[in-house]
């Protein structure tokens, strides 16, 4: 959804489709939005909304027993961020995302990158996104390109691919592909305290440079270093699908061996 589609709406008197508000107030996607319409779910002004009922500003639309604010302007957009940046709310703090952006409206970030890894974050306002997101035990992909300070070989592709023992656990199994003689492409689900480079630590290795190029259906594409877009309608769509059966509440571990403590920095 783009900015533009959400400032006229709230900038016009023009009525706009119930499914379509809903996405935009960040509820739920369209398909969803209609699931619930026609099982009652959602009413305008005190009555049961009926399927491509459209909204007209001053209305007061409900899901259960919640109102959706007509005024809240859903905001998800996808950052490059350079190396040096640090994702922190602190104020104090001269190098924070928040700085580097200065975006009229608060945001805040979704899985952190740590000062001197670089790529794709992404960067709302909806919480509720964050926590379904980020969740470990949700097993949502992210994916990184990595270099490294010595010839990639496949005991090290092996040993990583199959669990990393790091921070008293051992790391969840993931995909992992050599793409250079010094640089690898790997997928996670998990997300602990510096883990790629931790990873690539244990088993006698330094990282040089780690880029985050995917985080689930987004992809940071042609997306120029220290600059921002919006998601796409079909990004956010797509996203939704993907996070609907996704819980907000704090996993419990499988066991202690696959342990994942909350999502910090890579």
């Amino acid at each position: 959804m783009s900015n533009r589609m959400k400032t006229e709406f709230l900038t016009k008197k023009e009525p706009v489709r119930l499914n379509k508000f809903l996405s935009e107030a960040g509820v739920c996607s369209r398909r969803e939005a209609d699931r619930l319409i026609e099982n009652g779910q959602v009413t305008i002004d005190g009555k049961k909304a009926g399927m491509g009922v459209k909204v007209m500003p001053g209305q007061e639309v409900k899901v259960g027993k919640k109102i959706v604010s007509k005024s809240q302007r859903m905001i998800v957009m996808a950052v490059n961020k350079p190396r040096g940046i640090v994702c922190t709310e602190e104020k104090r703090e001269r190098n924070s995302i928040i700085r580097f952006l200065n975006y009229p409206e608060r945001i805040t970030y979704v899985g952190r990158l740590d000062k001197d890894s670089r790529g794709l974050l992404l960067m709302t306002n909806n919480g509720d996104i964050i926590n379904k997101m980020m969740r470990a035990g949700n097993l949502h992909e992210k994916e990184y390109k990595v270099t490294v300070d010595k010839e990639i070989t496949e005991q090290f592709l092996s040993k990583m691919a199959s669990g990393v023992p790091i921070l008293d656990t051992v790391t969840r199994p993931c995909k992992i592909e050599k793409i250079g003689k010094y640089t690898f492409k790997i997928i996670l689900t998990q997300g602990l305290n510096r883990q790629i480079r931790r990873m690539c630590e244990a088993l006698g290795y330094e990282v040089k440079d780690l880029l985050r190029t995917r985080i689930m259906n987004i992809e940071l594409g042609q997306l120029k270093e220290g600059t921002y877009r919006m998601l796409t309608d079909q990004e956010l769509e797509v996203l939704y699908d993907l996070v609907k059966d996704s819980s907000n509440d704090t996993v419990v571990p499988e066991n202690k061996k696959t342990a994942c403590p909350k999502e910090r920095r890579k």
